[in-house]
């Protein structure tokens, strides 16, 4: 038990706004499941961001509940993380209004993924969309996480969660941990098979390989992959020259542990049409036990249930307990329950 307490603190949490795809695995997920024996691990759903864009409720509710499945056919062990959906943990929201009172306004303006998803919604540019990164500082402070796992594009959510709990405990003296950033030196950035220059997303399916997808859905879009215009069809890594060349070689080796050199030299003179192929099929084999084991798992809605609700309750007790400091510090008066 006194292991557990010295345990540092990761938190982590993907929007269940479309299906988890390749990226996310790679990217995320696939580290997440090693990890619990060094960190005590805290790995929810976040369906409270994804209210910034209009949802299908019943797709929403569906999306949830799969990828709760898909973090456990990933790896991520109940018994070992705590895994819950965010919605379920009403602290977040609370925390979340709290500190968007100490988050600045000409902070928020400045945030990347405000204007992109401004871009994208333009008819409905609402204040979620503007304020979320101050639910998103709650999300880690309420747990006093050390470590977020996060990409190289989502460093800039965890400045600002750093900037706000430093600002607050300027303030009011140690209230929260102040949170690093853990990037994966691997797999951290997979990017789209129709566009090399962009990260992979579920907004562009046809780029995009879903965890959930089945095997000659996956082979096809790894056979129409780009590659590069060049005459060479040679199978070498050159992220500047040859970005799609250089993905497929970094998509390969997060699922095969090879190397760039040893993967070069696999395809010596094989060329682009022997080497498309075999990565859709490392892939395939890599989502086959992860595909099933989902499958499986919603099959059994009983013990789902009893994941979230078992996680639900865990969060609680630790966001309360941080919630509570706050609203002593602020000046609210406690409740009476």
């Amino acid at each position: 038990m006194e292991n557990e307490i010295k345990k540092k603190v990761m938190l982590s949490g993907i929007q269940p706004s479309g299906d988890l795809h390749l990226g996310n695995y790679l990217g995320a997920v696939k580290n997440w499941g090693a990890r619990a024996e060094e960190f005590d691990c805290y790995y929810f759903m976040a369906d409270l961001h994804t209210l910034t864009v209009r949802q299908n409720p019943a797709e929403l509710r569906r999306r949830t509940l799969e990828q709760l499945a898909q973090y456990i056919a990933c790896g991520l062990d109940p018994e070992k993380n705590t895994l819950f959906v965010q919605s379920h943990v009403h602290e977040h929201a609370e925390l979340g209004w709290i500190l968007n009172c100490y988050t600045m306004f000409g902070e928020l303006s400045r945030m990347t993924q405000f204007k992109d998803k401004s871009a994208k919604n333009a008819d409905n540019i609402n204040g979620g969309l503007f304020t979320y990164p101050a639910l998103m500082a709650a999300d880690i402070l309420l747990y006093q996480a050390d470590f977020v796992p996060v990409g190289e594009d989502q460093r800039q959510h965890c400045e600002l969660t750093r900037d706000v709990a430093i600002r607050f405990n300027n303030i009011y003296g140690d209230v929260f941990k102040v949170p690093e950033p853990y990037i994966p030196k691997a797999g951290a950035r997979v990017m789209g098979l129709g566009n090399p220059t962009s990260k992979m997303s579920k907004s562009d399916p046809n780029g995009c390989v879903f965890l959930m997808e089945k095997p000659e859905d996956i082979a096809r879009k790894f056979k129409r992959a780009v590659t590069d215009s060049d005459t060479e069809n040679c199978v070498r890594f050159d992220r500047e020259n040859k970005p799609g060349v250089a993905n497929l070689m970094n998509i390969y080796a997060a699922v095969t542990g090879k190397t760039f050199e040893e993967i070069e030299k696999e395809f010596d003179g094989c060329g682009y049409g022997v080497f498309k192929p075999a990565v859709g099929e490392a892939v395939i084999e890599t989502l086959r036990p992860i595909r099933e084991e989902a499958s499986r798992l919603l099959a059994d809605k009983a013990y789902l249930q009893k994941v979230y609700s078992d996680g639900a309750e865990k969060a609680s007790y630790i966001a309360r307990k941080t919630l509570r400091k706050v609203y002593k510090k602020v000046g609210l008066v406690e409740k009476p329950f």
